[in-house]
C-alpha cells in the first residue's frame, strides 16, 4: 500500500529502502543488471546534475528518446528531481514504419518545447534531423552512470503536489499523439486508489513488463507504481520479447514475479510462439495478476492462455481486466482480484442493429461474449451517453465518458483539442461501450465502428476472425470501410499480414477458408481481402496496427478499390 503522507513522487522514492533490490534490467539469459533503491537514486541525482548543468530548472520540458533500460529512468527521474518535466518518446525501431515515426517525433518535440533532448550513444544519425531543436533547446547524448561521479547536493526543486510531475503521450494512431501533462498530486491519487484495489504488498509483490516506458502500461504499472509502492520489477526490452516471446514464461518462473499487465494480443501470441514441449519446464504459480488491459477484453485471448498454461500452476482468477487511459493517468476500472472478470452472453443481432445489451444463454444462434474490464476505481465515475448527449441505461452502448480524481486536465499546448475531449468536466473517451450490474464493458473505439447497411459492425470482431487462421500472423489483421456509391454505403475490406511470405501463393484458397471464418462467427461478409507479406501493415509506437496510416498506405498501393471517396466526401 502507498503511504498517505507522500506529498511527491520524489517523496515516495527517497523512502524506499536503499538496500531492497528495484529494477533489474533483463537483457539475456546470461545477461541482467540489479539495482536497490539506493543505487537507483544515485544514479537518478547523477543524470539531475547532469541535466542542471545543460541549464535544466524547474518547469523545464525534458524529452527523453533513449532505448528501454536503468539509464532511460534515471534520466526521467533525475528531471523530476530538478522539478523539470519529462516525457519518454518512443525509440526508433525496425518494427514502427520510418516515415510515421518521423512525421510523429518532429511534431511532437515540437510542441513539448524542451529545455534538452536526451538521447542515448546508439540513436540513429539519420533520425536527428526530426527532433524538433527550436531556440534554447540542447540535445544531449547521455552515457551510462554506473561510475563514480559527482554527487553533489541538488538545490531544492520546490516540488509541490499540484506541481507537473511528467508528461505521457496518449497512443494515438492518427495524427500526432497528444501531450498528458499530470501533477504529483493526481498520479498518487491514482496509485493509492489502484494499490488499494489490487492489494499491492511491496514487500512481496513483483512485477514483470516488457512494455514500452513512452506507454502509460509500461511507465504507470510498470514504472511510477512499483516505484512508489518499492516493490522490484524485472524488466526486458519489448523488442527483445515480441522476438523471443518465450522469454515472458522464464522471468515470470525464475523470479516469482507476481504482478504483469499485458495488452490482450500477447495472451494469444506466447502459447502460440512457444513450443507446447516447452511448456512444463516454466512455472507460473507466483502470478496472482495478469492484467489484460488497452484492448477490448477477448474471452477466447484469455480462455487460450489459460488452456496452456493452467498445468503449470496458473489460476484461472490470475487472469485480470482492466481499462486504462493517459488522460486518466492509468487505469479506470479493475476486475476483482479474487476471482476472473465476468462474463456475459448478448443477442448480437440487436447488439450490432440497436447498440443495446439483450443478454441471452451461450447456446442461443448468433450470441457474443464479452468480457468486463472490472469496476470502478474509487472516485471515479462513467456516464454513456448517445450521440445526441442522451445518458443511456443500462445495456446501452455508446460512448464512454469519465470523470476522476486524477484526471488530466488537459493536452500539452493544445487548448483546441482539451475543449473537444473535456466538457463539463467529462472526458470523452472516444471509446465505445456498456455498463451492466456495476462493471464496465469495453467494445471498441468509436472512430473505428463501420456501419454496413445501417448495422453496426465492430472491426475488432472482423479482425478477431481473421487472426484466428493459422496462416495470419497473430493482431496483424485490419477491417475498413470503403464506401460503395453504387450501394450507396461502405463495405467491409480487409488487409492481413501471412506468417510467411509463401503462404502468399496460396492466397485464392487463404481468401476463401478466411472469408468463410469471417461469416461463420460474425454473419457479416466481406468484399475484399487482401493479403499482404510479414510487416506490411502501418504500426503505432504501441505495436498495434494503425488503421489510419494503414488505410492510407492501402488506398495508395489499390485505388481501384475506392472509386467513391471522391463522391462520398462531397456529399
Amino acid at each position: 500500500m502507498i503511504a498517505t503522507e507522500y506529498r511527491t513522487l520524489i517523496d515516495a522514492l527517497n523512502c524506499a529502502p536503499a538496500s531492497r533490490p528495484f529494477v533489474t534490467a533483463w537483457l539475456d539469459e546470461d545477461t541482467r543488471e540489479t539495482v536497490t533503491f539506493g543505487e537507483f537514486r544515485r544514479r537518478a541525482r547523477l543524470h539531475a546534475a547532469l541535466l542542471r548543468d545543460h541549464g535544466v530548472r524547474a518547469g523545464d520540458r525534458v524529452v527523453v528518446i533513449m532505448s528501454q533500460g536503468i539509464p532511460t529512468m534515471t534520466i526521467f527521474v533525475g528531471a523530476m528531481m530538478l522539478g523539470a518535466v519529462p516525457a519518454i518518446l518512443a525509440y526508433p525501431n525496425f518494427k514502427v514504419e520510418p516515415a510515421k515515426y518521423s512525421f510523429g517525433l518532429a511534431g511532437v518535440t515540437a510542441n513539448l518545447r524542451a529545455r534538452v533532448v536526451v538521447i542515448d550513444q546508439e540513436f540513429p544519425e539519420e533520425m536527428l534531423g526530426h527532433v524538433a531543436l527550436g531556440e534554447g533547446t540542447t540535445l544531449v547524448r547521455a552515457g551510462d552512470t554506473t561510475a563514480d561521479g559527482r554527487d553533489d547536493e541538488l538545490p531544492d526543486a520546490g516540488n509541490q503536489p499540484e506541481s507537473l510531475a511528467f508528461i505521457q503521450h496518449s497512443a494515438g494512431t492518427t495524427g500526432l499523439q497528444k501531450g498528458v501533462a499530470l501533477t504529483h498530486a493526481a498520479v498518487l491519487r491514482q496509485l493509492r486508489s489502484l494499490a488499494e484495489v489490487l492489494k499491492i504488498d511491496g514487500g512481496n509483490d513483483r512485477v514483470y513488463s516488457w512494455l514500452p516506458l513512452y506507454h502509460d502500461m509500461g511507465l504507470i504499472a510498470c514504472f511510477i507504481l512499483p516505484m512508489v509502492c518499492h516493490m522490484p520489477v524485472v524488466m526486458q526490452s519489448p523488442l527483445d520479447w515480441v522476438m523471443h516471446p518465450e522469454t515472458m514464461l522464464q522471468i515470470l518462473s525464475e523470479y516469482k514475479c507476481t504482478l504483469a499487465w499485458l495488452p490482450n494480443f500477447a495472451f494469444q501470441f506466447v502459447p502460440r510462439r512457444t513450443s507446447p514441449s516447452r511448456w512444463p519446464q516454466y512455472d507460473l504459480s507466483s502470478a496472482r495478476a495478469l492484467i489484460n488491459c488497452s484492448e477490448p477484453v477477448r474471452a477466447a485471448s484469455m480462455d487460450e492462455f489459460y488452456r496452456a498454461f493452467a498445468s503449470i500452476g496458473l489460476k484461472r482468477e490470475a487472469l485480470q481486466s482492466s481499462y486504462a487511459m493517459a488522460e486518466n493517468v492509468f487505469a479506470v476500472t479493475q476486475s476483482d482480484i479474487h476471482r476472473p472478470p465476468e462474463r456475459i452472453w448478448a443477442d448480437g443481432l440487436r447488439f450490432r442493429a440497436e447498440h443495446f445489451i439483450a443478454p441471452v444463454t451461450e447456446e442461443a444462434p448468433g450470441a457474443l461474449s464479452f468480457v468486463s474490464s472490472g469496476r470502478l476505481l474509487p472516485n471515479h465515475e462513467v456516464r454513456i451517453i448517445s450521440d445526441t448527449g442522451a445518458l443511456l441505461p443500462q445495456g446501452g452502448v455508446s460512448e464512454i465518458l469519465i470523470k476522476s480524481d486524477c484526471m488530466f486536465e488537459g493536452y500539452y499546448n493544445r487548448p483546441d483539442l482539451t475543449s473537444k475531449a473535456i466538457v463539463d468536466g467529462w472526458y470523452h473517451s472516444g471509446d465505445l461501450g456498456f455498463s451492466l450490474d456495476g462493471e464496465l464493458y469495453v467494445v471498441g473505439r468509436k472512430k473505428d465502428l463501420l456501419i454496413i447497411g445501417g448495422e453496426n459492425i465492430y472491426p475488432q470482431d472482423i479482425e478477431e476472425a481473421v487472426c484466428s487462421h493459422p496462416a495470419i500472423h497473430d493482431g496483424r489483421a485490419v477491417a475498413l470501410g470503403l464506401y460503395n456509391p453504387d450501394l450507396g454505403t461502405e463495405e467491409i475490406i480487409v488487409v492481413a499480414e501471412v506468417e510467411r511470405e509463401e503462404l502468399l501463393e496460396t492466397a485464392v484458397a487463404l481468401e476463401r477458408e478466411i472469408r468463410s471464418r469471417v461469416v461463420a462467427s460474425s454473419g457479416v461478409a466481406v468484399r475484399t481481402i487482401l493479403l499482404k507479406p510479414p510487416k506490411w501493415i502501418v504500426k503505432s509506437t504501441a505495436g498495434k496496427p494503425a488503421r489510419f496510416a494503414t488505410r492510407e498506405k492501402l488506398l495508395k498501393e489499390h485505388p481501384e478499390l475506392n472509386p467513391g471517396q471522391e463522391e462520398k466526401a462531397n456529399r
